[in-house]
């Protein structure tokens, strides 16, 4: 996601504070009917194969309508392949999966030039075959058992939607999302993804173990013999324009301040609690503030609403946070992960309209 870009839409498409939104269009109305029967239509099919996890597959639909990025974390056979498979011929978009292995070179994943021959004139010349990366969905399975060189040749294609290849640029194609996952268990062997990289993902969701009633619906669905016939919800096209319906979804001014708190007050310093200088050595940057305000605006269009709430970010908060709040030696020998930090945060955080009517 372009930051210039994000912020100069976020201006243009949110009213002056005092102002009165613009009403929504008869085909923006529709567009957000359409949406929220789809998630409703979408869940149902995906419970045909997928027992539990409600609250991944909303977080997964609002990344996709956001045109955000995932980083799915849980140990194996919590059914995180077969999620995103599932999603894919849902939305009837093309799926590739790429398995990242130590051997795993960059050209793997971008694709690379081979010469060909002409069988007429004899001439020889390089042509561009394509990669996985060229698909709507792209699964990054385990994504740090690969070295940083291979990690890296992901970065080009999240942030521009293209890839570079012998000095000449191919577009991917619309909509493009990749969903990588990792095992928080195993590390040996593993290259823990950059910074830099990290926040590229939108979100960071972890994926838990289900409750013993899904844990035994599991089994009883899993183990006989299924038929299972997918309706596709929506299409390509579809998901392109209900995602420009989010982007120019209105928010009001305190619920702009209320992400932008939440985010500086990860960051070391005087506009943070103290707890926070003592467990955190860097903080959320701006990118955190906009996929706050997009993720709310995305859950709040799945929810049948026009405008996002301070309830949309609260929801969101956690997984678009947990992933660039980088914690020290202190929070580490008192047992504070980032979950626990950004919990306590957010209920520190007030959360009425009242509390944000005078600039922070």
């Amino acid at each position: 996601m372009d930051e210039n870009k994000s912020t100069e839409e976020t201006a243009e498409n949110t009213p002056a504070e005092g102002t009165t939104a613009p009403e929504p269009t008869e085909n923006d109305i529709a567009a957000v009917e359409k949406l929220k029967e789809g998630y409703r239509v979408i869940s149902e099919e995906m419970s045909k194969v997928i027992i539990g996890q409600n609250a991944v597959v909303e977080e997964l639909l609002i990344a996709l309508f956001s045109r955000g990025h995932c980083l799915l974390v849980g140990v194996p056979g919590l059914a995180k392949t077969l999620m995103i498979s599932t999603l894919s011929k849902i939305l009837s978009l093309s799926f590739k999966r790429i398995q990242f292995t130590p051997d795993l070179m960059p050209s793997d994943i971008t694709g690379t030039d081979i010469i060909q021959e002409d069988p007429e004139t004899r001439q020889r010349r390089f042509e561009f075959i394509k990669g996985p990366v060229f698909s709507n969905i792209v699964l990054a399975d385990e994504i740090n058992r690969t070295p940083p060189k291979t990690q890296a040749a992901l970065l080009e294609a999240m942030q521009e939607h293209q890839v570079t290849a012998s000095g000449r640029r191919y577009k991917l194609d619309e909509p493009f999302f990749v969903l990588a996952t990792q095992n928080p268990i195993e590390q040996e062997g593993t290259y823990p993804l950059p910074e830099a990289q990290l926040d590229r993902f939108m979100f960071n969701i972890k994926v838990g173990y289900p409750s013993e009633e899904e844990e035994l619906e599991i089994i009883k669905t899993t183990t006989v013999h299924q038929d299972l016939d997918l309706n596709v919800v929506l299409n390509a096209d579809d998901i392109m324009h209900l995602a420009d319906i989010v982007r120019r979804t209105p928010v009001p001014d305190h619920v702009y301040r209320y992400a932008l708190r939440i985010a500086r007050s990860t960051r070391p310093g005087p506009d943070s609690p103290d707890y926070i200088s003592d467990w955190v050595s860097w903080g959320a940057g701006p990118r955190a503030s906009q996929y706050l305000i997009l993720g709310a605006k995305a859950r709040a269009i799945l929810k049948g609403r026009y405008s996002a709430m301070i309830e949309d970010v609260l929801s969101v908060a956690p997984s678009v946070l947990r992933h660039r709040l980088v914690t020290n030696f202190n929070a580490e020998s008192e047992g504070m992960d980032q979950d626990r930090i950004i919990e306590r945060l957010l209920k520190s955080i007030p959360k009425t309209e009242e509390d944000y009517k005078i600039k922070i």
